[in-house]
């Protein structure tokens, strides 16, 4: 077992990572931001020196691109389908995966996950999940959410006005409620969920160490088992949650999901349920501490917030890159691209391209555009929790400046090591009091 797990590392990622240090070396710009933890906190100059190339510059190991309608156009394609990444290793690097055998316990990005397949499998997935997330259901949701928020908000200042810890104490903690509310799992499970979450968010990095990529492994492993285990308790006792349902239910072949199947899309349901929203509502904090006038927009005209979360969104943008391979010899911006090309769009570049954003670089919590952001990605893989992601950041984000208007930086932030995804692990905040109407509101 030790032998197959040093090969897979290896194979996937040992040999990765010598080739982007290779390239860092030789001066590529998205080689040293794959590399350099350093380089996380501000990203954004690299992808202005991607920009220069139109419509790719030369990645770590791909074709990038930083550019709007370049990456909507890769997106949308039917030309491109999700990226393989073993694919694109050289043969012998093939042939060790074949030794080592298929991951035992698949992380995000390995097939049958939807976010690693394409159709037909894919739109069978999708198909059976998606009646959770419509704007109906969502909508149905929103008071819930409102409720988790304001429970949370009590108990967030301290009784000597130490300052807290504002990811581990809300930002975290009201997604992940939710999305435990909805799947049907024990929310006394909540901070386990985040643990295990953290440990295996690497899981969508290239080149990981292999340490962190053994920590990734025993995070994954841990979920695949409870998440296994919960889901035989289902069949025996299944209940109306979205998990019961997806135990039962029959597509209309009349054939549901396997076994395998069913724990991967119940683990990428419940990960991707609170991940984008941990980062979106840190993210917005960070960004409101930042600009005390656009804090003040929100302040007289509440009407913003829904804006202000896409411009979160678009500025910081939770998941920066996504990948896609050419199914077939395609064209993208009159360039030709060869079939299993690999193409690396840059979601967090695109959201600040001034051919589609006015001063791209300025937050404003009232851009008329701002939802053109691709921070959901776009074509058949757009995130399907975007609306959920929406709207719990917009409550999340207006109870939290509403109930304390003096909520202040306490510390020192610190981002999260990730490289795909964008967001804080730590986020010392002082509370101040709270505004009494709001405080009020909550009696009873």
């Amino acid at each position: 077992m030790a032998v197959r797990a040093t090969m897979r590392w290896a194979a996937t990622h040992g040999l990765m990572r010598a080739a982007i240090r290779r390239e860092a070396r030789h001066g590529n710009p998205d080689a040293a931001l794959l590399l350099d933890p350093d380089l996380q906190g501000d990203p954004f100059a690299h992808y202005e020196r991607l920009r220069e190339n139109r419509p790719f510059a030369r990645g770590a190991f791909s074709r990038v691109s930083v550019h709007h309608d370049v990456c909507t156009e890769v997106l949308r394609s039917e030309d491109f389908g999700v990226a393989d990444r073993d694919a694109a290793m050289p043969a012998a690097v093939r042939l060790a995966l074949r030794l080592a055998g298929p991951p035992p316990y698949p992380g995000p990005i390995d097939p049958p996950s939807m976010l690693a397949v394409d159709a037909p499998d894919h739109t069978r997935y999708r198909r059976l999940v998606t009646r959770a997330f419509t704007a109906r259901r969502v909508a149905a949701l929103r008071g819930r959410t409102e409720e988790i928020a304001a429970d949370l908000l009590d108990s967030l200042p301290t009784r000597d006005g130490t300052p807290v810890d504002l990811v581990t104490r809300y930002a975290s903690l009201l997604p992940v409620t939710v999305i435990s509310e909805m799947l049907g799992v024990p929310t006394t499970m909540r901070e386990q969920f985040l643990a295990w979450g953290d440990g295996a968010a690497a899981s969508l990095d290239l080149g990981l160490p292999r340490d962190r990529w053994s920590l990734v492994q025993t995070n994954v492993a841990a979920l695949h088992g409870w998440m296994s285990e919960h889901l035989r308790r289902l069949r025996a006792d299944p209940g109306d949650d979205l998990l019961s349902q997806l135990v039962t239910v029959a597509d209309d072949d009349g054939t549901g999901l396997t076994e395998h199947e069913l724990v991967s899309t119940a683990l990428l349901v419940l990960a991707a349920g609170f991940e984008t929203t941990v980062n979106l509502v840190a993210n917005g904090t960070r960004l409101l501490f930042d600009h005390p006038d656009q804090r003040d927009r929100l302040a007289a005209d509440p009407s913003l917030w829904p804006t202000a979360v896409d411009e979160v969104l678009r500025v910081e943008s939770p998941v920066s890159r996504t990948a896609r391979r050419a199914r077939r010899d395609t064209e993208v911006a009159g360039r030709e691209i060869p079939e299993g090309a690999l193409v690396v769009t840059i979601l967090a570049g695109a959201n600040r391209d001034p051919d589609v954003f006015t001063d791209p670089d300025v937050f404003d919590v009232g851009r008329p555009n701002a939802r053109e952001h691709v921070a959901f990605s776009s074509g058949i893989h757009f995130c399907l929790g975007a609306a959920l992601a929406r709207m719990e950041g917009e409550v999340a984000l207006r109870a939290l400046f509403e109930r304390y208007p003096d909520l202040a930086p306490a510390g020192e932030a610190r981002r999260r090591p990730t490289r795909i995804l964008r967001g804080y692990e730590a986020m010392p905040v002082s509370t101040g009091p709270a505004r009494r109407e709001a405080a009020a509101s909550n009696v009873g």
